[in-house]
């Protein structure tokens, strides 16, 4: 009797799953079809994405001053005939892709700005432009990469547009300004204007190209790029002859004893196996002759944290440590922090959700969790509001030492057209799989 049993309850189970092949089959076949269909948009947009990227390379703006690169992206936007939305927190562009089905709504981001910076060498697209930038006249590039950023989510807004009939939910395709332009930057003031609501957005993407393997990604969950802020500490002494310290204050002293006291904050005070920090102090001046002990000293310098209640007590432990170390000399410090850009958080459970989309794109032996950059991005601003992932892809140029290329922010640094393709699969990838449901190799 027993083994009856068994049989009939073997017979259910086979009954069942013979039910439910040929739909999970049709789902694979589905998917399989649709990545075909990525790979074949990808294909026919590629040359207009290296068109635009070198488009964009040959003609930089400065922050703030994104006009020419944000009408270009309006008006490809315009041309697919999403809704378009100008001048967002500034020179900022928005478009919104409604998929065909409803469901979430997922961002994709990238800047428009360039640098200050002289471009060398001699590309056929390279940059001679010219601006205005702290009372002097630069040069302006793309040193950063942001110019690939823009092709790329430019391209990726053609295919996702074109798989419209397949999309579940709706895309945001943020362009935002002033990237460059710390301690204000572009995030803020596009979030203040609405960017991330009507409708309200789940989740945001981005990345960002730099020296590594071509095509290659790297990511870290958690704490992924530093704050950065800055500090200003004038140490306010009595000026006096330099035959005589006694009769007078000595500020450099003072700030001397500041300067060495404030690297034991980092080493001595935090507790560096929960999160790394960095405190530079990066310019210091006072006094103009060789006998005379000045009355003033001004530093200037960075810090650089991971976590917001870390960041919080650097802030007090600068402004302590410089004016009670000036108190104790008989001297007094006045300290200034400004505020920049919050630490880049990878939402840990949007990191492990979609890092297999990313191994599927790139290919798993590709990608690689690297540890946190002190660098910063105004992404963090973003991330802040809605779970984020932010991703770094490899475009040094086959023929260079990826190890030894120059990084970004020089004028030197190189990104290869090759990894265009891969950001466009990247980005749609990313859009397509999590507005589906879908995030597997």
């Amino acid at each position: 009797m027993t083994a009856i049993i068994l049989i009939i309850l073997m017979l259910k189970r086979c009954i069942l799953f013979c039910s439910l092949f040929p739909a999970l089959l049709g789902a694979q076949t589905s998917n399989a079809a649709m990545l075909r269909d990525l790979d074949t948009r990808i294909a026919a947009i590629t040359p207009q994405v290296v068109t635009w990227r070198r488009d964009i390379h040959q003609h930089p703006e400065l922050s703030f001053q994104e006009t020419r690169t944000a009408a270009l992206v309006a008006a490809h936007l315009k041309s697919l005939g999403l809704e378009v939305t100008t001048g967002v927190g500034g020179n900022g562009v928005v478009g919104i892709l409604h998929g065909a089905h409803p469901g979430p709504v997922v961002a994709l981001r990238a800047e428009l700005d360039a640098l200050p910076v002289t471009e060398p060498g001699d590309l056929p697209y390279k940059s001679t432009a010219r601006a205005m930038y702290n009372g002097q006249e630069v040069g302006v590039m793309h040193a950063c990469g942001h110019d690939t950023h823009v092709a790329m989510l430019m391209g990726a807004a053609d295919v996702l547009t074109g798989m419209k009939a397949k999309l579940n939910g709706t895309v945001k395709f943020i362009f935002q300004p002033a990237e460059e332009s710390a301690p204000v930057g572009g995030a803020g003031p596009m979030i203040a204007a609405g960017v991330l609501e009507n409708p309200h957005v789940d989740a945001i993407f981005a990345l960002h190209v730099g020296p590594g393997q071509l095509g290659t990604v790297t990511y870290h969950a958690g704490g992924t790029l530093a704050s950065s802020d800055a500090f200003h500490i004038v140490v306010h002494g009595k000026q006096t002859h330099g035959a005589m310290p006694w009769a007078g204050v000595d500020p450099i002293v003072v700030s001397a004893q500041i300067v060495l006291a404030l690297q034991t904050i980092v080493s001595r005070q935090l507790d560096l196996t929960h999160s790394p920090s960095v405190i530079s102090v990066s310019a210091i001046n006072g006094g103009n002759r060789d006998n005379i002990i000045p009355d003033s000293v001004v530093m200037v310098g960075t810090i650089r944290t991971f976590d917001e209640t870390v960041r919080r007590q650097v802030f007090d432990r600068v402004t302590k440590t410089a004016e009670q170390i000036a108190s104790a000399s008989g001297a007094s410090a006045t300290v200034k922090i400004d505020e920049g850009y919050p630490a880049t958080i990878n939402d840990p459970a949007l990191t492990e959700r979609m890092l297999p989309t990313v191994q599927r794109v790139v290919g798993a032996s590709k990608v690689s969790e690297r540890p946190p950059f002190t660098t910063s991005d105004d992404f963090s601003r973003f991330a802040q509001k809605v779970p984020g992932f932010y991703i770094g892809l490899g475009v040094t140029p086959p023929s260079m030492d990826w190890r030894t290329a120059a990084p970004n922010h020089s004028p030197l640094f190189v990104a290869d057209d090759g990894a265009l393709p891969i950001g466009v699969r990247i980005m749609a990838g990313l859009a397509l799989d999590y507005l589906n449901g879908r995030a597997s190799p």
